[in-house]
């Protein structure tokens, strides 16, 4: 990173404990990130919240020579990961946190609300992007990551075949991997992954380090293996236009309800589905419920990694827990049940917040992203309007970007 030469005097930035329950063990910056960026900037003020649910603890922040301390209300931008409970709001500060409300969720309305009433200034990570539109700090590669291992975690315990330590028991990938030795007794099981962002990249990672073979589309529709395989999905491998015209994917993002699904075709085929692909609630879904009662309806187990309740996997109805991870589906009725019931139900991991089971890793990922592609903007000039795109509210008002909320938080 390049030294700062800005000459406007530097805020005072403070990592907050996180509030919400249940905890969350990520953090925005690491000990080593938080000393680089104090490095990259001199004359810059840093704090940290003393925490004892952080997956780096308080004494590695001290051992990098990093302040921390009770309370972080000296500080003029207030960095946290995920929602700040209304209470815990300082007014007229900075936040930067995931706040989950540009979709008009219930669940956050109040703290919208309270955002706006305590006149403070909200960037959210989410919508920071780049010019062309993409975003720019995202955990998403680590819920690829995690959602794969659960993936074949799940469909080993439900087959009996093997005992892999949950994600979450981990100390970091690393130790992960320690255990990926164990997917050998896999029987050649073919496994399908949906998406090529980075999400599917993380999960194909985890693939690819199991030792498990990537095959062409083509060869995993109509060939048989005596070994595991997998391939990736692209959007046009499982939609098709609705008028019969030739596939075209930028019409499709923008016209989605013009296509339907053709991932019938991947049923008969597929053991163990892997979703991660970002899905548009006007987009089809891949199948219907009363597919699974398809007498050639093979799936047993599904990883849906994007967690889209009734969404793109039909019978996610619910998101699962860390600690609860799936459940199972029964064809015959279309109800829940206890996970690993039987031969005869489709086992589902719908676990919502993915990143949080490895939060080392996800943690230097995201302050990798922050230092890069954020502080620049965030501590320059934002001449290129990264922050003023991420910025929901201002000034006690809902910014012209996000006006659209302001029936959201109406009373």
């Amino acid at each position: 990173m390049s030294i700062s030469k800005n000459p406007t005097p530097l805020p005072k930035i403070g990592l907050i404990r996180e509030g919400k329950t249940p905890p969350d063990k990520r953090v925005p910056l690491t000990p080593k990130k938080c000393a680089e960026l104090l490095s990259a900037y001199p004359g810059l003020q840093l704090a940290v919240q003393e925490s004892p649910i952080r997956s780096f603890s308080d004494q590695e922040y001290r051992d990098m020579g990093i302040v921390v301390q009770p309370e972080v209300a000296d500080c003029d931008i207030l960095m946290g990961v995920k929602e700040v409970p209304v209470g815990q709001l300082i007014p007229n500060k900075t936040y930067l946190f995931f706040s989950h409300t540009v979709k008009k969720q219930p669940a956050n309305r109040e703290l919208l609300r309270q955002v706006l009433a305590k006149n403070i200034t909200l960037i959210d990570y989410e919508m920071l992007t780049n010019a062309r539109g993409e975003r720019i700090v995202a955990f998403g590669h680590w819920a690829g990551i995690v959602g794969a291992y659960n993936g074949l975690l799940t469909y080993g315990r439900k087959h009996g075949l093997y005992e892999l330590k949950p994600a979450w028991q981990c100390v970091d990938m690393e130790d992960m991997q320690e255990e990926f030795f164990k997917v050998k007794k896999l029987p050649p099981i073919k496994i399908a992954v949906t998406g090529s962002g980075r999400v599917a990249q993380g999960a194909l990672e985890v693939l690819d380090l199991m030792g498990i073979k990537k095959v062409s589309v083509y060869d995993y529709l109509y060939l048989t293996f005596n070994e595991p395989v997998y391939t990736q999905l692209r959007s046009s491998d499982y939609n098709r236009r609705r008028d019969g015209r030739v596939w075209d994917t930028a019409n499709f993002h923008a016209e989605p309800a013009a296509y339907e699904s053709s991932f019938g075709q991947f049923l008969p085929v597929t053991d163990l589905l892997i979703a991660c692909a970002y899905w548009h609630p006007a987009a089809p879904r891949l199948f219907e419920e009363s597919d699974t009662q398809r007498a050639d309806f093979k799936i047993n187990t599904i990883a849906d990694v994007t967690c889209d309740i009734d969404g793109s996997i039909p019978v996610t109805h619910k998101a699962t827990t860390i600690a609860d991870p799936a459940f199972d589906y029964d064809p015959a009725t279309g109800q829940p049940m206890p996970p690993y019931s039987g031969p005869h139900t489709l086992t589902v991991m719908a676990v919502d917040n993915l990143p949080c089971e490895l939060p080392r890793n996800a943690s230097r990922d995201f302050g990798r992203q922050l230092l890069d592609n954020v502080f620049p903007h965030l501590l320059g000039d934002d001449t290129e309007g990264v922050i003023a795109r991420a910025t929901i509210a201002k000034d006690g008002k809902l910014t012209e970007r996000y006006a659209y909320l302001s029936d959201y938080v109406a009373d």
